[in-house]
């Protein structure tokens, strides 16, 4: 699914939830973002941020739309350190279905986080490397950072 500036995605959830034809327990709305309790929290308080206008993902949403879910994130955050006593946020995304992306219209996750929680980090870092590998590693950095600045 791409763009679509009239504000619907065919068959979007989301799309659904912003022009109200789904329910939702909405938490902050501004002229172009939403911000609602995701039905199947990882924590209390999981909450989505999303556009208004459809698009599908990180790599299709053009740079101000991208800055005004950013902007609304950050207004939850508040709400969830002001209201919920939280000691931190997490924000999360996935952009496509390899990267875990189920709903095709771009959105945030925010999770209240406490210093006492029991939720554990998803992810396990691939290099722990000792003295004696760290040159090998620079290298591979040193190597990818080329390919991602090449003109």
């Amino acid at each position: 699914m791409t763009t679509d500036d009239a504000g619907t995605g065919e068959n979007c959830l989301f799309c659904a939830i912003v022009h109200g034809k789904a329910p939702a327990r909405v938490v902050h709305e501004d002229e172009t973002t939403l911000a609602f309790l995701d039905i199947n929290p990882i924590v209390d308080g999981h909450t989505l941020v999303v556009p208004k206008l459809h698009s599908a993902d990180l790599l299709d949403t053009p740079e101000q739309r991208l800055a005004d879910v950013m902007a609304s994130a950050a207004h939850v955050g508040r709400l969830f350190t002001e209201r919920l006593d939280c000691d931190g946020v997490n924000v999360l995304n996935a952009s496509g279905a390899a990267a875990w992306q189920t709903v095709f219209h771009l959105h945030l996750h925010l999770l209240p986080r406490y210093a006492d929680d029991d939720m554990e980090f998803p992810f396990t870092y691939r290099f722990r490397l000792g003295p004696q590998e760290r040159t090998k590693r620079e290298a591979a950095l040193d190597a990818m950072h080329a390919r991602l600045t090449a003109d």
